[in-house]
């Protein structure tokens, strides 16, 4: 699995946006509601931001660790897709938002509701933090360059022998 790219986020970001936007339009114009997430995607979006930072500090204190035992590489794999995936999700959000906000904006002195625009920008800074979060926690889920040579003194808990190179977990390469 490769790293996650920015400008790749930011391309998603981008085309979203204009998804949003135009589906904000579209609502207007045939007086549909703006379509935005209800206030309880904050929840949501909020835990799911919190349990890939909880395993991403557990994959963390690992790594910083004198690793004396080897780190299960289901856990690190999962986390590193929990991470990517919440990224992802969070580009998703941020940028559906943010083309609504556009447009909110854009019609702002017209609007009777205009706390929907502080709802809309609230819901693109979760997907912000959603975004920051995976990013953050998909660096955590790397192996630091010194420890690429496999050294002795990781010992698997099962054996009670050493490892060497190529048994860690999953290094992000």
């Amino acid at each position: 699995m490769k790293a996650m790219r920015p400008l790749l986020l930011v391309i998603i970001a981008v085309v979203v946006a204009a998804v949003g936007w135009l589906a904000a339009l579209a609502a207007g114009r045939y007086s549909l509601a703006t379509p935005v997430l209800p206030p309880s995607a904050l929840l949501t979006m909020g835990v799911i931001a919190a349990l890939t930072l909880f395993m991403g500090i557990r994959i963390q204190r690992w790594r910083n660790a004198k690793k004396k035992t080897m780190l299960n590489p289901i856990l690190a794999a999962r986390t590193l897709v929990l991470a990517q995936a919440c990224a992802y999700a969070g580009t998703v959000l941020l940028g559906w938002h943010a083309g609504i906000a556009v447009d909110l904006i854009r019609i702002w002195s017209l609007r009777s509701d205009q706390g929907i625009l502080w709802h809309t920008l609230l819901m693109g800074g979760g997907g912000l933090v959603m975004v920051a979060v995976g990013l953050v926690v998909e660096r955590f889920c790397r192996i630091p360059p010194e420890d690429m040579e496999g050294g002795p003194g990781i010992t698997d808990p099962r054996r009670g022998e050493a490892k060497g190179e190529g048994e860690y977990a999953y290094r992000g390469d």
